[in-house]
């Protein structure tokens, strides 16, 4: 009789040990869901998106040059201008990409306000960027250039971003998320 005394008290203290990990994991998973809800209200992002640029933050300074040898800076960005970044890597680019093309047909000024950025090699973003040259601006981003995506602090893809001009003139983030299923508006 006692071995199964001892058995059945050795059996609770293991239940007990068991309980008292599954709370602290699970006080662990509500820290972690708080982090992530106090990045996504500070302009980090949405919980399950790239951190992107913050509403309100300048443009930083670029020089590139587009798919048709236009030179772009951050000057070229003028009034109010929807900037993309995909990559041919990314499914949820590949995704989007038909529905951003429809989008950006309908952005007022047409595709002088709309630039879109492809990083990854030539060869591979071929098929994006013919897809998006009919409505944007398009900008190939390879290998160690990163001057583009370091400009509007992209850590993500896809990436979709409004910017419009600050008091001075700058260029500033006007949206830093843009929903494809709403009616195009300006900044």
């Amino acid at each position: 009789m006692p071995v199964l005394i001892a058995a059945v008290v050795l059996v609770g203290l293991l239940c007990t040990l068991d309980l008292v990990l599954t709370l602290g994991v699970i006080k662990r998973l509500r820290d972690h869901t708080a982090m992530l809800t106090k990045v996504a209200a500070e302009g980090g992002g949405a919980p399950g998106r790239p951190p992107v640029i913050k509403v309100g933050e300048q443009v930083g300074e670029f020089s590139t040059l587009s798919a048709d040898g236009e030179v772009l800076t951050r000057a070229s960005l003028s009034g109010d201008t929807l900037v993309a970044f995909f990559s041919p890597n990314c499914g949820p680019c590949h995704e989007m990409l038909p529905k951003f093309v429809e989008y950006a047909r309908n952005v007022p000024g047409g595709r002088e306000q709309v630039l879109a950025v492809v990083v990854g090699t030539a060869d591979r973003a071929k098929g994006q960027v013919a897809e998006l040259g009919a409505v944007a601006r398009v900008v190939v981003q390879e290998g160690s250039d990163t001057g583009v995506t370091d400009a509007f602090q992209v850590f993500g893809f896809p990436t979709l971003l409004q910017v419009t001009a600050d008091t001075a003139g700058r260029p500033v983030i006007a949206r830093n998320h843009v929903d494809l299923d709403a009616p195009v508006v300006a900044a």
